[in-house]
């Protein structure tokens, strides 16, 4: 039986990257599946995919800077299905800051992206679940810079690192409820996002991705795919009663000194 079979499944920040990756393999393993992102081509480009493919999908445009398109996000989903099994908050906002250049302005961009959103997702997201009686399952996509991170990722940092303790606090005080919430702390990963970022803050050229492949462990980036098939393995039942982890999805090992 697929992993995911009947389940509704919402990935916010699901239009590229982790999020399309992870919304192709949930509706590969049964589910239906809504995104959600700021940009309707790429999203509704994904729905044409997956309903191509024989899934059911559907695409809700939002600017998960505004908390209220948050919440209506997980509302449209419930509408549409009549409930939400699982939620994917997959969305990051990556631009670079240091503890003394960030402005006000750019830290509260990143709080509202990588932090605010999230929770108010999981709010949206675990009311349905409670409301119904029913068990559900929350996947955060973190990052490893949450432990600590380079000097130019503070605000990401910062906020990232709030993600890794409410995962925690959500999963500890809904455990009863039977809705699991664990994290992802992913390393560096291919993905168009990334590609963007390293061409607009560090000028890089297009080998940027063999040159860092090149000083990685393993030889590669991690691959949007690969972490795809983790997110749904937390998602589904076969991921057992593991709750209120933050799991290290990286080639480098925290607190490992050459």
């Amino acid at each position: 039986m697929p992993l995911l079979d009947d389940k509704v499944v919402l990935v916010n920040g699901g239009s590229q990257g982790v999020g399309a990756a992870t919304a192709r393999a949930a509706a590969r393993e049964g589910a239906v599946v809504a995104v959600s992102g700021r940009r309707p081509e790429p999203g509704e480009a994904l729905v044409t995919e997956l309903t191509a493919a024989g899934g059911e999908a559907m695409f809700v445009p939002a600017d998960l800077a505004d908390a209220a398109q948050v919440t209506s996000c997980v509302t449209r989903v419930v509408e549409a299905y009549g409930r939400i099994d699982c939620l994917v908050n997959s969305a990051g906002l990556t631009s670079r800051g240091t503890l003394l250049d960030t402005t006000p302005e750019l830290f509260d961009q990143h709080i509202a992206i990588n932090l605010r959103a999230p929770f108010f997702a999981m709010q949206a997201a675990v009311r349905d679940m409670v409301g119904r009686g029913a068990p559900g399952t929350v996947v955060n996509i973190i990052t490893s810079s949450a432990h600590g991170g380079q000097p130019f990722l503070a605000p990401y940092v910062a906020a990232k690192a709030g993600l890794a303790g409410l995962t925690r606090n959500a999963a500890h005080a809904h455990r009863h409820d039977r809705v699991r919430i664990n994290g992802l702390n992913i390393g560096w990963t291919a993905t168009e996002g990334e590609d963007a970022t390293q061409r607009a803050f560090h000028g890089a050229g297009d080998d940027w991705r063999e040159q860092a492949a090149a000083r990685l462990p393993m030889g590669r980036l991690g691959l949007p795919d690969e972490i795809a098939d983790f997110v749904v393995f937390l998602l589904s039942d076969r991921s057992g009663v593991v709750t209120g982890s933050v799991i290290d999805w990286d080639q480098n090992v925290l607190g490992g000194l050459d």
